[in-house]
């Protein structure tokens, strides 16, 4: 008899970025009071879920985002390297025409492969170590959920790969909000389903979109 096991890809909620730079994976961004309330909202979205396993990438961002729903789930919270922002090149830099660093022509080169990228860590490896990650997950929780915490590009690069789509794409067109769940489920040990939702979807309109190349 097949099992059916699910997979939440949250990402994490909005983060106190006044200064607006591309923070990657540098450490000390925290979440806002605002994010705070996006991760306490998923929490208790997902309160009565079968929840068994429950993994974070290691920055701040995730982690608390992560705590609410091990307190509410009576989880430990995980870290997995894999669950890790994507490399950017662009890192600590505000990140736009007018006033940030693509105005510098030394940036210039490492803007001219947008299909690898150029910029960073190469959209099949994110895929690669986040399927990993999944597969693990899955394993883990085998019959029941799991919530990974991770980051906007790692999460839409899986959903990309899983669907087919190419790899490439404008960041403006992903579909991954803040504290939004990306729901893979497994058929055993194979992918049938991806679903999404946006349990704070309510709380965003308070928060401009801008670009971003990972967050």
């Amino acid at each position: 008899m097949s099992e059916l096991t699910r997979v939440h890809l949250l990402r994490h909620g909005e983060v106190h970025n006044p200064t607006k730079v591309l923070y990657g994976r540098l450490p000390g961004y925290h979440l806002s009071d605002l994010g705070q309330a996006m991760a306490e909202r998923v929490a208790g979205a997902v309160a009565d879920r079968d929840i068994t396993v429950l993994v974070s990438s290691p920055l701040e961002r995730a982690r608390e985002t992560a705590a609410p729903l091990g307190e509410t789930l009576g989880l430990e919270v995980r870290t997995d390297d894999r669950l890790l922002e994507a490399l950017n090149v662009f890192e600590g830099l505000t990140f736009g025409v007018g006033d940030g660093s693509m105005r510098h022509p030394r940036h210039w080169r490492s803007l001219r492969n947008p299909f690898k990228p150029s910029w960073g860590e190469p959209y099949r490896d994110i895929a690669a170590r986040m399927l990993a990650a999944m597969s693990d997950a899955r394993r883990d929780a085998a019959g029941h959920e799991a919530v990974l915490v991770s980051h906007q590009l790692p999460i839409w690069t899986a959903r990309s790969f899983i669907e087919g789509r190419r790899l490439w794409h404008d960041p403006r067109r992903r579909e991954c909000a803040l504290a939004s769940l990306t729901t893979v489920t497994y058929e055993d040990d194979t992918i049938v389903s991806v679903a999404y939702s946006e349990p704070a979807g309510d709380l965003l309109p308070q928060i401009g979109k801008p670009f971003s190349a990972g967050a």
